[in-house]
């Protein structure tokens, strides 16, 4: 029943990649419908990001009280009445209002299913449970292209989406049950576990380390980790249809390229971990993401971009789920709760505020900074990982405690 249940966290997931890349694939044709300016898909974007925070920061208090299974069955509701809303929205302010319950619908489905999968699975499956999220992000362009192309518009294509979300819905009212079944199963061993922790925590949380800098700079990788992936998702369709000469359908369809190769990289990255280590992932997937920028960046025929697009992709894959799995190494198992709830919210202060940058950015330029801006934040990202693995290598521990 454990496999059975882990199936249905995974169609969880490709119901929350669904959602975060229709704005970036439908906002060309939405903001001329709407009459609005190209700098509020920003504003939209921020207002779901800010949403998931809020959401992920009680989610444990609402897990802890209601359990995994119903707050996911909650979460659903809400996305999926929340794109309902969007595909209806007679104006911008309808969209706003629509957006907030986007955000807490998906930031809870996330906090909650990351914490269950790291709690309950081994380790290769947070790489394929990120990638399952691939398959949704990338599904949703293509989705959204597909009406794009026809003689329907953006709303259908948000219906589709949603009634897809509802379908959900239905399946986790469903299989209900079966999240408590297991969750008494594995109560008394949480139990013994947690005891264990809290005396660990008791023999440690004196200890003093002037390395706290450290965790400064797994936040900061994480930040514009979370930068780079949510800007390409929003403003990589913009670029190709106002700098490239691109129809909006086919820009759609390039952006749906990036997120397949988020989504292949992470099944081969799941492989992958059996044999190569999560810092050596690292480490290469930062230069790569580099390599996809610098490639968009360069003055090449528009077939490069695509190039960008995709190595780019391919790139990020490995980077958020084996950052999130080396933090017990790095920090130790003691304070890798704390530091795994610094690192969550830093990263979805990345989706809020560094997206929105870039479009303010544009008003007071073009669109055409977009690739600039993308290889600034890569360059940034591997800067900061690097350095905090240079103090890794002194084999000194780095503690926490001066960050309170």
């Amino acid at each position: 029943m454990g496999t059975f249940l882990l199936l249905i966290i995974y169609l969880a997931f490709i119901s929350l990649g669904l959602p975060d890349s229709l704005l970036g694939a439908s906002w060309p044709v939405m903001r001329q419908e709407l009459a609005v300016q190209m700098g509020m898909a920003g504003l939209l974007s921020m207002t779901i990001t800010v949403g998931t925070i809020v959401s992920s920061l009680v989610s444990g208090a609402l897990v802890s009280r209601f359990g995994t299974g119903l707050v996911t069955l909650a979460s659903c509701i809400l996305t999926a009445g929340a794109l309902l809303g969007f595909s209806y929205a007679p104006s911008i302010v309808w969209l706003i209002a629509c957006a907030i319950p986007l955000g807490l619908g998906g930031g809870a489905v996330d906090a909650a299913l990351n914490h269950y999968v790291a709690a309950r699975y081994k380790a290769h499956h947070m790489s394929w449970l990120h990638c399952f999220w691939g398959v949704g992000a990338t599904a949703g362009p293509v989705i959204m292209a597909a009406f794009l192309s026809g003689n329907s518009s953006w709303r259908e294509g948000y219906l589709a989406v949603g009634g897809l979300q509802f379908a959900l819905v239905v399946l986790l009212f469903v299989t209900l049950p079966l999240w408590g079944y297991l969750a008494k199963k594995q109560e008394v061993v949480q139990g013994v576990q947690q005891t264990e922790a809290e005396a660990s925590l008791d023999d440690t949380v004196t200890q003093k380390s002037q390395r706290a800098k450290g965790v400064k700079y797994a936040l900061a990788t994480f930040l514009f980790y979370c930068g780079v992936e949510a800007t390409v998702g929003l403003w990589g369709s913009s670029y190709l249809v106002r700098m490239r000469g691109l129809s909006v359908e086919d820009a759609a369809l390039w952006v749906s390229m990036y997120y397949a190769g988020i989504t292949i990289g992470r099944l081969i990255t799941g492989f992958i971990t059996f044999k190569v280590s999560s810092q050596l992932l690292i480490r290469t997937g930062q230069i790569t993401a580099l390599a996809g920028g610098l490639l968009l960046l360069l003055p090449l025929p528009a077939g490069f971009a695509l190039g960008g697009l995709l190595i780019t992709g391919l790139g990020l894959a490995p980077i958020f789920p084996c950052m999130l799995h080396e933090t017990p190494t790095r920090f130790g198992e003691v304070h890798a709760g704390r530091v795994m709830g610094y690192q969550m919210a830093l990263a979805y202060t990345g989706t809020t505020l560094l997206p929105p940058l870039l479009g303010l950015l544009a008003g007071f330029s073009t669109i055409g900074i977009f690739p600039l801006y993308i290889v600034v934040m890569a360059a940034a990202m591997l800067l900061f990982s690097e350095r905090l693995n240079k103090l890794l290598r002194r084999n000194e521990p780095i503690d926490t405690g001066s960050l309170n």
